[in-house]
């Protein structure tokens, strides 16, 4: 009899993608939904990557196959944004460009751990660590953090979690919007090095900061694999381009992957991707829109009674204590499905983040449109009164 595989019937689903799914279906019967489910800019990839793209079609550019770990060129153009952002120098051979931070991520853990290993995920944490870890056969290891440390791992939290074969981390952090400063950068990292634990560090959402910008790991350590991506401040979610940075024992390994199961990122994205590191004046507006989306929704929140929060440092995401509410309607996916069906308010439930607490909690995107999260807001809060 055919079957599927174990490890697959055990994965999860990704809540935000399956809200987003229903949220879909509720517009497809003519009510209007208001989106703070989805990691989703409401703008598209910056007009010069567009414009790049057009020229490549116009050129008849073949636009085949490029090597494995990316075109040169925009692997020197990552090298030359780690000198002039963060005062690092990288190596060319030491980046990869992946089909978006989610093949990074498959590759990283590939490359890195075997089934049976132990891998440290913060709890909240993006839920696809989590998951994806599991469909290989490696086992994710719970780390709570919570408000007393800002939401950020410490020495002492990775420590109880037992022996580790590996770690990863985000910053600034979906959903809370954690930024890790230098300092407990350089904890975690030294921690990291002191236990021998393979670091990976998801920076998809650097550029996307409201206290000055992020703390690359680069900066502690060449030994973590990062993670990056254009999904995020580069407004390149469909392109599905990111890349890797990699420390050299595991360089080769991945760029074998690479060749086998994706063979290389899409030409045409890595011809926008390349475009657009020229476009920050266009990508740093889009931040400002968000710090200002960042204010009305936690206001707007604050006017339905929902004043737990984190403090979103980075990204575009709240994450908020809404116990009473929770515990009323069941927990918070019951919760999500009420405002969804009754109000048209798509919100992400905790339960993708933490499966200990997330009942309790649930994540709004800011992302968006401001006059959506206002009216989102608003129906908030007479739902609530």
């Amino acid at each position: 009899m055919l079957r599927q595989a174990l490890r697959a019937a055990d994965v999860p689903p990704f809540h935000a993608m399956a809200m987003a799914r229903r949220a879909g279906e509720v517009e497809a019967r003519g009510q209007r939904v208001f989106h703070l489910e989805v990691g989703q800019p409401a703008t598209g990839a910056p007009a010069a990557a567009r414009a790049a793209v057009v020229a490549a079609m116009e050129r008849a550019d073949p636009l085949g196959y490029t090597n494995a770990p990316g075109s040169m060129a925009l692997r020197r153009r990552i090298c030359r944004h780690y000198a002039e952002a963060y005062g690092v120098e990288v190596a060319t051979d030491d980046v990869i460009v992946v089909a978006g931070a989610s093949a990074g991520f498959t590759l990283a853990f590939l490359a890195a751990f075997d089934a049976g290993d132990r891998v440290g995920v913060l709890e909240p944490g993006y839920p696809c660590y989590r998951n994806a870890l599991l469909a290989l056969g490696v086992e994710p290891v719970a780390i709570p953090v919570g408000p007393d440390t800002r939401w950020a791992p410490t020495p002492e939290l990775l420590a109880a979690a037992g022996e580790l074969d590996g770690l990863v981390i985000a910053s600034p952090s979906n959903p809370t919007g954690t930024v890790l400063s230098a300092e407990r950068m350089a904890a975690v990292v030294q921690w990291c090095a002191t236990n021998n634990v393979q670091l990976i560090a998801d920076e998809i959402y650097h550029g996307i900061t409201y206290a000055g910008p992020a703390t690359t790991v680069l900066a502690a350590t060449r030994d973590a694999v990062l993670v990056n991506s254009f999904s995020k401040y580069f407004s390149m979610t469909g392109w599905r381009l990111g890349w890797m940075v990699l420390p050299q024992h595991l360089r080769d390994a991945v760029e074998r992957l690479q060749q086998n199961i994706y063979i290389c990122a899409p030409h045409v994205s890595q011809v926008a991707g390349l475009a657009a590191f020229d476009a920050t004046a266009e990508l740093d507006g889009h931040v400002q829109r968000y710090a200002s989306n960042r204010q009305l929704l936690t206001a707007g929140l604050a006017a339905a009674g929902i004043t737990q929060v984190a403090a979103a440092d980075g990204a575009f995401y709240v994450y908020a204590d809404v116990t009473e509410l929770a515990t009323e309607a069941g927990d918070s996916m019951a919760l999500c499905y009420q405002w969804l069906d009754g109000l048209g308010v798509a919100a992400t439930p905790g339960l993708d983040f933490d499966l200990a607490r997330g009942h309790r909690f649930v994540r709004f995107s800011y992302a968006g449109a401001a006059a959506d999260i206002a009216e989102a807001c608003d129906r908030l809060a007479q739902w609530v009164r």
